[in-house]
């Protein structure tokens, strides 16, 4: 599977010396981007040319000369990898993969969107995703820095355990064709305050790619994908049968609730309940 192009997407091209590194689509709402020129004949080896472009309202990114695209707000965030996942994202969309398939298809499309291996026989903790995106809280895709992968949980976040020591894991189920870093389903507990306070956010200073928030209608059996600031990238609809259970649903309903990652969800069971 590989990516595929997708009108109204602007592809950005970043040029590290003599290195192409093809980065970030984003649709509509994007405010600004600005692409860098390569550096000056004058630039010494220690200098950086640093510009900013906008990806949403409300993001921004800057990119060094002499390095990858970075966040001045989550430093620890691989945005080249980050950008990469909404694309996919949003091509799955385009091409209905998250409507009308069983839940454990849609659920390997969203770990290869994040840039993560199917591995449910794995050993947790060395590399098992059985769980990410299939329970409550393991349903934030995070795209961070290979130096932050070994961060600890200091105890910033709460209800989750002192150390929650990642790395292994990372390394081993990250994809290495989606771009620099690694990518893992962190847990969204704290995610409903503001700024967040979960695992990506405080543990890795990362923003999310994207977040699995179910819908609050009946059967809590349909689904958004929206990045970090709440905006929506694809919804879903899984054929009956073979959901998480109803109680891990209507529990990752709860945790968002209230905050800007439940909005659309919101805005769909209400359209839901209209009609």
């Amino acid at each position: 599977m590989g990516f595929r192009s997708i009108t109204g997407l602007l592809t950005v091209v970043l040029q590290n010396h003599n290195r192409l590194s093809v980065v970030a689509a984003k649709a509509a709402n994007t405010s600004a981007f600005v692409i860098p020129s390569a550096a000056g004949a004058g630039a010494t080896a220690n200098s950086e040319s640093i510009r900013t472009f906008s990806v949403s309202a409300g993001s921004s990114y800057n990119e060094s000369m002499q390095g990858y695209p970075s966040d001045p707000d989550y430093p620890g965030t691989a945005v080249e990898r980050m950008m990469n996942a909404r694309e996919r994202v949003r091509t799955l969309a385009m091409e209905k993969k998250f409507v009308g398939s069983s839940w454990d298809d849609i659920r390997r499309d969203i770990l290869w969107a994040g840039g993560m291996k199917d591995l449910p026989n794995s050993i947790p903790g060395q590399g098992y995703t059985g769980h990410s995106f299939n329970d409550y809280n393991h349903v934030d895709l995070t795209c961070l820095l290979d130096q932050m992968s070994d961060n600890e949980n200091d105890g910033k976040v709460k209800g989750i355990a002192i150390g929650n020591r990642l790395g292994d894991g990372i390394r081993v189920a990250s994809l290495v064709e989606l771009g620099p870093g690694g990518s893992w389903s962190t847990c969204a507990i704290g995610c409903n305050k503001e700024p967040p306070r979960d695992v990506a956010h405080l543990q890795f200073n990362a923003r999310i790619a994207f977040k699995l928030v179910w819908i609050p209608n009946d059967n809590f059996d349909q689904f958004v994908l929206v990045d970090d600031d709440g905006k929506l990238l694809a919804t879903g609809k899984p054929t009956p049968g073979g959901l998480p259970a109803a109680r891990e649903r209507m529990m990752n309903f709860e945790i968002v609730k209230g905050s800007k990652y439940a909005v659309e969800a919101v805005k769909l069971a209400q359209k839901e309940q209209v009609e």
